[in-house]
């Protein structure tokens, strides 16, 4: 089904807003830092008066997907709705970060064809996976080693890393702070907003 075309798009929505709208993809392992380097990410977009709104695969999962599992299938269907509810958000103006997992290529490929060339942008938010484990903040690593927790990225089901990401941080070498500022520098550099007069200069 083909969406109604109407007056006031996108376009007029971020000539209002004063950005181009965006998604901005965080996928990695759990435990990797993508939760913490979303929240930096928007922080500084949010300090320069940038229309930002922030996705988390865990808020997301005691909501809008509550009543899905972690089987393949259950995967895709979130994978789905997030891409969708980040679409439209995109299409009211705004700059979308997600954080999630998003263990499957072909799944951030499907979230990506749903915006227009330019608007998406993957992140790789990686650490190997002794690190992760070594974190394991929620004990979920634990829990799946010892049989208690199925179908768990990185242990009993796979994680396909991004083949050509926009941007690959390895969050074991780099502070938050300074994959945030990566990050910001790919967007800016993307045009997606213009920079203060005279802000980054010497």
């Amino acid at each position: 089904m083909v969406a109604p075309r109407t007056q006031v798009d996108r376009d007029a929505r971020g000539a209002l807003k004063g950005h181009r709208s965006a998604v901005v993809w965080l996928t990695g392992l759990s435990g990797a830092g993508k939760s913490t380097l979303a929240d930096r990410l928007e922080q500084r977009l949010h300090a320069r008066g940038l229309h930002t709104y922030l996705l988390d695969g865990d808020r997301l999962r005691g909501g809008l997907n509550r009543d899905l599992g972690f089987s393949a299938e259950a995967r895709v269907e979130n994978m789905r709705r997030v891409g969708e509810v980040a679409a439209l958000m995109a299409d009211a103006g705004l700059i979308v970060i997600v954080a999630l997992i998003s263990p499957f290529r072909h799944d951030r490929q499907a979230a990506r064809e749903r915006l227009a060339p330019g608007e998406f942008f993957e992140i790789h938010v990686d650490v190997p996976l002794a690190v992760a484990e070594q974190r394991d903040p929620k004990g979920m690593y634990r829990r799946a080693r010892a049989g208690l927790l199925k179908d768990f990225t990185g242990i009993d089901s796979p994680y396909e890393a991004p083949e050509a990401p926009e941007l690959h941080v390895r969050m074991d070498r780099l502070t938050p702070d300074e994959a945030a500022d990566a990050a910001f520098e790919v967007l800016r550099a993307a045009g997606l907003f213009a920079m203060p007069v005279g802000e980054g200069q010497a």
